[in-house]
């Protein structure tokens, strides 16, 4: 690249035969030059469809070669991308779209996600249709759209992704990350991993999450490299992809590693692939020697967050050393320990994890309490404690905020909570987290009663209105909910409650 890019639509600006998107479905190949092209038709559609700069476009879409053109277009545009999950239920959907207001909800044609049936009657729905070789195109009301001429180009201060992320409240935050938050996450992983334009990573993670779209995806564009997609990962499969796409690296929560170890016993490992990176929650030890022994390579583990734009430390790459319980070093980002005031600590001292650098989003919208709260002189608040030590390794000891990390997922308890409320049946409920070897933690509930209910029925309620990775493993049913003497339920005491100290 000519400069550092500081737009995502900068991310293409390389060698234009060099392929930059292969899907692992069909095997199609799409070079820089082909995607930046097809990045610009794209655009030209979205602006027909009355997308202009500022606005924000809902989508819910596979992974795929479609996602990634869907996600550069909007930006190009100098819009605002908010990709969901297509797993959220109707209600959930409802939530975020309202949240949102979109100036459009962008669909994959042919395909019923919950999304549709909760749309505001004010927000167009335009459909995707994607064919290889060709790209993506887009109708609105059956007529496709034909592509109009850009009259404005994106800045990096553009928003240009728009997530939500889970907190200690019921109501999810909404995190704006800049052009400029993005590609300087996306080049300073590029950097860390030292990515080149001969190494290919596999996108396992989805590409609605930040894990997948900036560490896999955006982290390799940045490099020059190839970014190998799937709209569905298969397990089974996936060992078969990395040899055909002669793979050099890819990253997955600890969740994830669990599902392709079990199948990796009889698959060979690629002799292309040089290391392997693990995020989004704790990589036991168990799993890291086991990674290790049978990938055959490093198993990095790293440390991310939304606000971050990702990456905000990781175990480096040989020679420099891994340490088994740590997320590693600061990567893009000064790591600070502060105690409660803003106090920065010492080495060794364990207090609340906090970041500067110029992935940070400049701070929640609408939301001047969280920012008070999470902002001060420049640095975020992350909500974990943890502790540096001599040598700059992080170790992650707990969380201050309560909101449980499952797979990966951030989830707020006290929307469970909320939907536990919600039953007639119920009179209390409190939401926690219990640790997990394969999810690091699952999600559990108590409940106390006013009326006849079981527990499985209760599961029941949580499924028909929460999405799967949210509903509670196990929902016990109890005389009262233990508070204290100022009435507050205290959700990292509810394990221990139950279980015993060794919980």
């Amino acid at each position: 690249m000519t400069s550092e890019p500081t737009t995502l639509s900068a991310l293409l600006e390389t060698t234009p035969e060099r392929p930059a998107v292969i899907c692992a479905d069909d095997g199609e190949r799409v070079s820089y030059g082909e995607l930046a092209g097809r990045v610009e038709a794209l655009a030209g559609r979205l602006r027909t469809a009355g997308v202009a700069r500022g606005d924000r476009v809902a989508l819910v879409l596979p992974n795929g070669p479609e996602f990634v053109e869907a996600l550069l277009a909007i930006g190009a545009l100098g819009a605002a991308a908010a990709p969901l999950n297509p797993g959220y239920t109707a209600d959930e959907h409802r939530f975020y779209l309202d949240d949102l207001a979109p100036r459009v909800l962008l669909l994959a044609a042919g395909e019923t996600p919950a999304a549709r049936e909760v749309v505001p009657d004010a927000v167009p729905v335009v459909e995707l249709s994607y064919a290889a070789g060709v790209g993506s195109s887009l109708a609105l009301g059956g007529r496709e759209l034909a592509p109009a001429a850009l009259d404005e180009t994106a800045s990096p201060d553009d928003v240009a992704l728009l997530l939500h992320t889970s907190g200690t409240t019921s109501r999810p935050k909404q995190v704006p990350l800049l052009n400029r938050n993005l590609t300087a996450s996306a080049r300073n992983i590029a950097a860390f991993y030292a990515l080149g334009p001969d190494d290919v990573s596999y996108c396992a993670m989805p590409l609605f999450h930040v894990h997948g779209l900036v560490a896999s995806t955006l982290g390799t564009l940045a490099s020059g490299g190839s970014v190998v997609v799937t709209r569905r990962l298969a397990p089974r499969r996936f060992w078969q992809h990395l040899s055909e796409h002669r793979v050099t690296w890819f990253s997955a929560g600890p969740t994830l590693h669990h599902m392709l170890l079990d199948r990796a016993e009889d698959a060979a490992v690629p002799a292309t692939l040089r290391f392997t990176r693990s995020c989004s929650s704790a990589l036991s030890p168990a799993l890291f020697a086991r990674a290790e022994e049978r990938y055959g390579v490093p198993i990095l583990e790293a440390y991310g967050m939304t606000e971050a734009s990702h990456q905000m430390a990781s175990n480096p790459l040989p020679p420099g050393r891994r340490e088994v319980g740590s997320v590693g070093i600061a990567s893009g980002v000064e790591i600070g320990i502060a105690d409660r005031d803003g106090r920065f600590l010492g080495a060794g001292e364990a207090g609340e994890v906090c970041i500067k650098g110029p992935g940070v989003t400049p701070g929640y919208l609408g939301n001047p309490e969280a920012n008070a709260s999470s902002f001060f002189d420049g640095w975020f608040r992350t909500g974990d404690q943890g502790v540096v030590d001599a040598d700059g390794y992080l170790r992650l000891v707990g969380r201050i905020k309560e909101m449980i990390l499952r797979g990966g997922e951030n989830i707020s308890p006290l929307e469970i909570e909320e939907t536990l409320l919600a039953h007639p049946a119920v009179a209390d409920a409190v939401v926690f987290g219990v640790a997990d070897e394969k999810y690091g933690e699952e999600v559990e509930a108590a409940v106390a009663l006013r009326g006849e209910a079981t527990d499985r029925e209760l599961v029941d309620h949580c499924k028909e209105r929460l999405a799967a990775f949210k509903v509670p493993r196990r929902i016990h049913v109890l005389d009262a909910i233990p508070r204290t003497p100022t009435g507050k339920v205290q959700r990292r005491r509810m394990p221990a409650h139950l279980y015993g100290e060794q919980a």
